[in-house]
């Protein structure tokens, strides 16, 4: 390990930066409820009562007290994998097994990940059955979260093993072009996801039944309809088998589209106010935002792969490291490369958030503003977020440097003020 070496520097000060700024935050945030978390707002104080404020904070805190030591003991092993020389030894030991490139980066991934999951794994399971079990959300049981753990490492394996091939690929015969011809992939590769994925993924993990006939499926298809939208079905997950938490969302892509309820939502929100959320999620749609994305991503895509294809390149990225071997960097390297740019720069991404944050929150307030003008009123969507946000038990009120940089949506107060 060279401590002098210029990407080991930023790989360390990046990891402390947002090892600190992260700590700061949810101090302040943790700080902020102490003193005003069960402060009863008058704009909501129709609905919320104080005992739920308080199981709110409650709640709260406890998954505070358990991100603490998760982010501490996270940080230290991702210093310790870098500092003994985990990742270089470890790369040796494959090309003992294999000289065949895919093989080596799909194991490289694969053991490469092992620590963080072992180091994860109590933390997860006292999440999912010590805290959202003692406050009513999770249903799990250990078989199901074991059957959901496995079925999730087989999805992303086969979602990574094409784009392995790909990178490997063009790594070796793609030359200095490469990075273009990965970035076409990726973009083709990630709208063929959402066209599969409601009907092949989705239900591997949960039960897609078609809307029953009656006033609510009529509602939305009506509303559907007059926004001109073409969906291949209305449809409720039966979220309860896991969880208490509550949402709608649309997914798919061209005629794979298609409108999810969660069944705890039905079950808590009334009709009208169900389709003032379906009319948010139009309003989605009717503004272009997930195509408005895709073109600001796009050059973004490209300009980090340009980047990344620069500086994987350079010696001092793989010597700093302990990959000292390495003098010009052949093909089967690359991949290596583009694991220690993650490492080097992964971290420094929190910077982002501010732009990315507010760039959603803009989104979300011209979403709500559309299902206002479609439902002829704001109030049942307000009343829809008010629920929601007690069911959910989230903080009501957030400092506003913490929602900066950990809210994509606006605050619950903040999107009633714009409605009404």
């Amino acid at each position: 390990m060279d401590f002098s070496n210029i990407f080991v520097i930023i790989f360390i000060a990046g990891t402390i930066f947002s090892f600190l700024l992260e700590m700061l935050l949810e101090r302040i945030d943790f700080s902020f409820r102490k003193k005003h978390g069960r402060e009863i707002p008058e704009i909501v104080s129709s609905y919320v009562d104080s005992d739920t404020l308080n199981k709110t904070c409650l709640y709260e805190d406890a998954k505070y007290r358990l991100w603490i030591p998760s982010s501490i003991l996270e940080a230290l092993l991702s210093f310790y994998l870098v500092f003994c020389g985990f990742y270089p030894v470890l790369i040796e030991r494959i090309w003992t097994w294999t000289d065949n490139s895919f093989f080596a980066a799909m194991l490289f991934l694969i053991l490469g990940g092992i620590p963080g999951a072992l180091l994860s794994l109590p933390f997860a399971l006292y999440s999912e059955f010590g805290i959202e079990k003692h406050f009513g959300f999770s249903n799990m049981t250990l078989g199901m979260w074991i059957a959901d753990e496995i079925k999730g490492f087989f999805v992303n394996m086969l979602i990574m093993i094409p784009l392995l091939l790909a990178m490997i690929g063009l790594f070796k015969y793609a030359s200095d072009w490469w990075w273009i011809l990965l970035g076409c992939i990726y973009f083709a590769f990630s709208i063929g996801i959402s066209i599969i994925y409601p009907i092949f993924i989705a239900p591997i993990f949960n039960k897609f039944t078609p809307l029953e006939e009656g006033e609510l499926k009529t509602r939305l298809e009506e509303l559907l309809k007059k926004c001109g939208f073409k969906a291949s079905g209305l449809f409720v997950m039966d979220a309860s088998r896991r969880s208490g938490h509550s949402n709608a969302y649309f997914t798919g892509f061209g005629k794979s589209k298609r409108v999810v309820l969660y069944d705890t939502l039905i079950e808590q929100l009334s009709v009208d106010e169900i389709e003032a959320v379906l009319g948010h999620e139009l309003g989605h749609y009717k503004h272009h935002h997930i195509l408005k994305k895709m073109i600001l991503m796009i050059p973004a895509v490209f300009v980090v792969l340009f980047v990344i294809s620069m500086l994987v390149k350079l010696p001092s990225l793989y010597s700093g490291f302990g990959f000292v071997d390495v003098e010009v960097v052949p093909y089967q390297m690359m991949f290596i490369g583009i694991f220690l740019m993650s490492l080097v720069f992964g971290e420094w991404g929190i910077l982002l958030n501010p732009i990315m944050n507010f760039m959603s929150r803009r989104d979300e307030f011209q979403a709500d503003a559309f299902a206002k003008k479609i439902c002829g009123t704001g109030e049942p969507l307000c009343t829809a977020l008010i629920k929601l946000n007690k069911e959910n038990l989230s903080e009501i009120q957030v400092p506003k440097i913490y929602s900066v940089f950990n809210y994509n949506h606006p605050p619950l107060l903040e999107r009633i003020a714009a409605l009404r």
